[in-house]
């Protein structure tokens, strides 16, 4: 490079640019072109994407909560796919280099973003198989909670406790029921693929709930039962004869048996009492709520029957001899 050199020139048929006397390869003025024309088509794109975004958000308080999800998702998608197929027109007008980078970026993809590609394509199994919606209660990746967004990698998830029986599991909770937790989790969508997914509301929103009573042989525990059965159906009844004709439907679809909505009461023999478990039927939310009153009302009626709930006794027949030694 000499004194004369100058710093930046085009040069050649195609105008390839020049720093210092070294010509860039790639950088020409067809190129920039290309590269200028991509930035306003993005540009334009973003900008339809908002306002169909913002139209969509003005109606959602009209509509429900699964249509407002496929709208967005819909924008979502129609936007990715207009992006792709402009950048792909822009760039690669030769079907040889269309094929190349295509090629390359695959394998760049396969290696190197192994994780990404599998959260994408389980997004794609997400909407096809309609696994969930946002607003539909559900446990993935061990999470277990409303999910509240939705993207092309990752579901956002409002978390909520768990019941006593799992409160082992992991992660560790400190809500003892199906409360939210004030917690919002992030699950990568490539769960799908590696664990079930529990959906509370998908086709049935409705689910089975227990409480255990023990009552001592002692007592009438034919009238504790008939305690448990009413409260049950007072609580329970309107919602069983709203979920006959979400059953009836489910039945159609899928080949399940004729399921009971009605609460029943079963009795379990043991060594120190009597086990009544009252089982009902439930909305998938306010499950706390409803365990709650009708605990109350179980044990009022217990107190008025005077039957008491029965509990683990022990009885100390004698201890061992205790010697004492004592040192001067």
């Amino acid at each position: 490079m000499t004194m004369n050199t100058p710093i930046f020139e085009l040069v050649g048929p195609t105008h390839n640019v020049k720093l210092f006397g070294i010509r860039l390869l790639g950088v020409d003025a067809q190129n920039g072109r290309k590269l200028i024309f991509t930035l306003v088509f993005f540009a334009i794109l973003y900008g339809i994407s908002r306002l169909l975004r913002l139209l969509a958000r003005g109606t959602s308080s009209k509509s429900s909560k699964t249509v407002s999800f496929w709208t967005r998702q819909g924008i979502s998608l129609i936007t990715f796919l207009l992006g792709l197929i402009g950048f792909v027109s822009i760039w690669f007008d030769d079907p040889t280099r269309l094929a190349t980078g295509i090629g390359l970026l695959g394998a760049g993809l396969a290696f190197a973003l192994q994780k990404v590609v599998t959260s994408f394509a389980g997004y794609f199994v997400i909407l096809r198989g309609k696994t969930f919606n946002v607003g539909d209660r559900i446990t993935m990746g061990g999470v277990r909670g409303d999910v509240i967004a939705l993207n092309f990698i990752q579901t956002v998830i409002m978390e909520m406790g768990e019941p006593p029986s799992v409160q082992g599991a992991d992660p560790g909770q400190w809500v003892q029921s199906r409360q939210y937790s004030g917690r919002i989790v992030t699950v990568t969508n490539a769960k799908i693929f590696d664990e079930p997914v529990y959906n509370y509301t998908r086709d049935f929103p409705f689910i089975w709930e227990e409480i255990h009573i023990p009552i001592s042989y002692k007592d009438d525990r034919y009238q504790a039962e008939k305690i448990l059965l009413a409260a049950a159906e007072k609580e329970t009844v309107q919602l069983a004869e709203l979920a006959e004709e979400t059953l009836t439907v489910l039945e159609q679809r899928f080949s399940i048996k004729k399921l009971q909505l009605r609460p029943q009461v079963y009795m379990r023999l043991t060594d120190n009492w009597v086990e009544l478990t009252v089982r009902f039927l439930c909305k998938e939310h306010d499950i706390r709520g409803l365990k709650d009153r009708m605990s109350r009302e179980i044990i009022d009626n217990l107190d008025k029957a005077k039957i008491g709930i029965a509990s683990g006794t022990y009885e100390i027949v004698g201890l061992p001899p205790i010697r004492v030694e004592m040192q001067s």
